[in-house]
């Protein structure tokens, strides 16, 4: 494994919080968040080859092993879409490190599973993405970038700011975009969900048009330590299109953790 460095955002004081963007973007799509959540500190991380963090090649293990080389010892770990994949991995692989997990319009498997009704991303669209990252990489991007706000009423905002904030940092190596579009179509993490024995909030865009509604209610229930929390009228980014209900409903998660 390479020992370069990721890059890596600190922003705040008080109980660190690793944040892990998705696929096809950066940290900077966590600028919005910045001081936003009350007596934590984020640890916003970009991921291996996004961004300014060099690639490292390998599979989800070895991106999870990397990350987790590089953050605190203790730590709540919050990811979005893709990051949030990787964040689930981490807390199965590294329970003891982790203290919560906070996955954000993510899904354990984001491939359609047709034979077994489960809902996901048609092989199609990300045989598309994967087509169009070997001819323009830009243009992907662009395209992929559109689909994360779609369904929000504050869509084309979204997308202008989204596009704004990600376009600031270099475009993502493509032997790395390779890399997460293979975890996206392959990594099923659903038969380890029920390892998790942190606390959990998981986020939900009701109108998100990657992840679908119905994946929420085929997720694991243990009303002890896994809650959700759905955004009616947000889509795959509610973080960025609705912040103030994103940010009260994980403040008042991360109330309960301390009690």
């Amino acid at each position: 494994m390479s020992q370069q460095s990721l890059h890596i955002e600190t922003i705040g004081q008080g109980r660190p919080i690793v944040m892990l963007h998705g696929w096809g973007v950066n940290s900077a799509v966590f600028n919005p968040l910045h001081h936003a959540i009350a007596d934590h500190q984020l640890i916003c991380i970009d991921l291996p080859g996004f961004g300014d963090s060099p690639a490292i090649g390998g599979e989800l293990d070895t991106w999870v092993d990397h990350i987790m080389e590089q953050v605190p010892e203790q730590a709540i770990w919050a990811g979005w879409s893709l990051g949030g994949l990787i964040a689930t991995r981490a807390a199965v692989r590294y329970p003891e490190r982790i203290n919560a997990l906070l996955t954000i319009a993510s899904s354990p498997c984001f491939m359609a599973r047709d034979t077994e009704g489960w809902p996901g991303i048609p092989p199609q669209i990300l045989g598309q993405f994967g087509d169009q990252l070997e001819q323009d990489l830009g243009k992907m991007i662009e395209r992929f970038l559109a689909i994360q706000a779609m369904g929000s009423e504050t869509a084309k905002q979204d997308i202008k700011q989204l596009r704004d904030l990600v376009m600031a940092k270099p475009l993502p190596d493509a032997s790395a975009l390779r890399a997460g579009l293979q975890m996206l179509k392959e990594v099923d993490l659903r038969p380890q969900l029920e390892e998790i024995q942190q606390p959990w909030l998981r986020v939900w865009g009701r109108l998100d048009g990657l992840v679908s509604r119905r994946v929420q209610p085929l997720m694991p229930v243990n009303t002890e330590l896994y809650k959700d929390l759905i955004l009616p009228k947000a889509s795959h980014a509610p973080f960025f299109s609705h912040k103030g209900e994103f940010v009260e409903g994980v403040e008042t998660w991360l109330q309960t953790l301390k009690e």
